[in-house]
């Protein structure tokens, strides 16, 4: 009676029942597969809970789904309608988050199939190349602790295209205006631009040279966003 209720209600004689010893092996794996994922993902980069929860249990969401469908072309199409149709509603992740996700689902994958010693090694291979490329700081511009946001607040009686040239060729390598927006009824501008500095620790002689010339309005800066980072 036991053994009768995992049995699938549709089953025949002629369709092999998953032991429930193996489908808990498989299952318990795949859930240290995640949490050893989530470590990997952890280290020396920026997260979020709700992220490092999803991952963790990525792996045996997929190990389940896959111990499911394995055999049955059928309903294998059908799991891969039914996640055609799922639309991620939140912000947009960056490349490293989404190649942990597609991480999690490969090993997940594997484990569902019944490759345990498999499923475990791809994940510490995959999950140690991933620390040391982060220990090393791979791929990182070399110039990137000096591109920077500058957010401007000028009067409208200012030329905003030549209002700052001199002071950006004496503290910056390159600036570009990015975006010009008219604030408080018209009377003020907002300037954008991206720029990268000569020398970052004079980015307040910069910023009190800019005040000066705005007549000590509005004035940020702050790190450039890495687009491309996201996919």
């Amino acid at each position: 009676m036991f053994e009768s209720f995992f049995q699938g209600i549709f089953d025949t004689h002629y369709i092999s029942v998953i032991e429930l010893s193996d489908f808990l092996w498989c299952v318990g794996v795949s859930l240290v597969i995640g949490l050893m994922l989530a470590g990997f993902s952890m280290y020396r980069s920026r997260y979020t809970k709700s992220f490092v929860v999803t991952l963790a249990l990525l792996p045996a969401v997929v190990c389940v789904v896959i111990m499911m469908v394995n055999g049955n072309v059928g309903a294998g199409v059908a799991v891969a309608g039914a996640f055609s149709l799922v639309r991620f509603r939140s912000v947009p992740g960056t490349a490293r988050e989404i190649g942990m996700l597609f991480l999690a689902m490969g090993a997940g994958l594997v484990a569902g199939m019944g490759y345990l010693g498999y499923a475990v090694l791809f994940t510490l291979i995959l999950g140690g190349v991933n620390m040391l490329y982060s220990f090393l700081n791979f791929g990182s511009a070399k110039g990137e602790a000096r591109d920077k946001v500058l957010t401007v607040t000028i009067p409208e009686d200012l030329n905003y295209s030549q209002v700052f040239t001199d002071i950006f060729a004496k503290y910056t390598v390159s600036s570009q205006l990015v975006r010009v927006k008219t604030t408080n009824m018209g009377s003020l501008y907002r300037l954008t631009y991206h720029i990268t500095l000569k020398d970052a620790g004079k980015e307040k002689e910069m910023l009190d040279a800019i005040r000066c010339r705005n007549g000590n309005l509005e004035v940020s800066l702050s790190c450039q966003e890495t687009v491309p980072m996201e996919l």
